[in-house]
């Protein structure tokens, strides 16, 4: 029996958003100490075949956190230590917010989901930009998500999000703006073309690059291919797909099923997967897979669905610190069956 597992009953004893917090203090115990050296030792997979080259940037291995674990950049070193290719913190607002009032995350353990409703909580931009600059960045591409700050009217989002990214973004390798929380009142209605128009072109003018916009895995098809032409139009580097869901599968079984908020976690998996289809069917710009990703197969699917790169956070909830070592290990072993020499030879082989 893995450790995780036995530990498993006490974290699950309490509150999701204060077993995230303990988890979040031990991690920051451990980074700049010669235990991250150890548990680089344990869970990083160092194969060739994992390699990955997306929107410039070299990835050791396909499989990265995604934003909203790690929101105020404070463990990003100790994070990439556990063997994830790169790390993405954030969503980051131009104004400190509390977010929401708690409770405001759901552990739907039958169903292996979470809800949150955490409304981007995060010290803002100008104290992460401060950490950033004062604290070392990880040997891993570091990714920063950029969000609105909730009192910002819709119709100052484009200045919201540049005044965050010129705080922030001199130590992202890469941007990624989010539009599509389902947390902050409106974000959701500026995946319209005139909307992301005006916040990528902001951004992009501003010298945001690599710069890549994650969307909503509730969009219909033809809003996903208007907010494509927006991609292709300013020639922007990367998708994220997708984010948190505000529907309900009926197979979901939790009481915690009925909570607000946003789903993620294995229900949402073959939805996101889909959603990366039908992106990648339509764009050749790079394609970051985020949605139930828990295995290997689960990432492998996203990957041969057109994913050059995959991402998570519910999965360690369930799997432990262990999961990117695991997954890592498995894409070698189905590459090897399927016969591809590297991950980039794999993305999209279904399409």
């Amino acid at each position: 029996m893995r450790a995780y597992d036995l530990a498993k009953p006490a974290l699950y004893a309490l509150p999701a958003e204060t077993a995230h917090e303990g988890t979040h203090r031990l991690l920051r115990a451990v980074q700049g100490t010669p235990v991250e050296s150890v548990l680089r030792d344990r869970y990083a997979v160092d194969d060739e075949r994992l390699r990955t080259e997306a929107f410039g940037l070299s990835f050791p291995t396909p499989v990265g956190v995604a934003a909203g674990f790690d929101k105020n950049a404070r463990v990003p070193r100790t994070l990439a230590s556990l063997g994830f290719g790169h790390v993405e913190v954030g969503g980051v607002t131009a104004e400190r917010q509390p977010g929401n009032p708690r409770p405001r995350m759901f552990r739907l353990r039958e169903d292996e989901a979470i809800v949150n409703r955490m409304g981007f909580n995060n010290d803002g931009a100008d104290l992460v930009g401060d950490r950033l600059d004062r604290e070392p960045a990880p040997d891993v591409p570091l990714g920063v998500n950029v969000g609105k700050s909730k009192s910002t009217p819709l119709e100052d989002a484009a200045d919201d999000y540049r005044y965050t990214y010129e705080r922030v973004g001199a130590h992202a390798d890469y941007v990624a703006v989010n539009v599509s929380s389902p947390n902050t009142p409106g974000l959701r209605s500026l995946q319209n073309r005139d909307s992301l128009e005006r916040i990528l072109g902001t951004l992009s003018d501003a010298g945001a690059d690599p710069l890549l916009v994650k969307f909503s895995p509730d969009l219909p098809g033809p809003a996903v291919e208007e907010a494509l032409a927006v991609v292709d139009d300013l020639d922007l580097d990367g998708v994220i797909a997708t984010n948190t869901t505000t529907e309900r599968p009926d197979s979901l079984r939790s009481p915690q099923r009925a909570e607000r908020g946003g789903l993620s976690g294995k229900p949402i998996e073959e939805r996101a997967t889909g959603m990366v289809r039908f992106i990648a069917e339509r764009t050749d710009v790079p394609v970051v897979g985020v949605g139930g990703v828990s295995d290997a197969a689960g990432a492998y699917a996203k990957i041969r669905a057109g994913a050059s790169l995959v991402q998570l956070y519910t999965g360690l909830v369930y799997e432990g610190p262990s999961l990117a070592r695991d997954i890592n290990v498995g894409l070698c072993d189905l590459l090897e069956r399927d016969g591809f020499d590297s991950v980039a030879d794999a993305v999209g082989a279904d399409l």
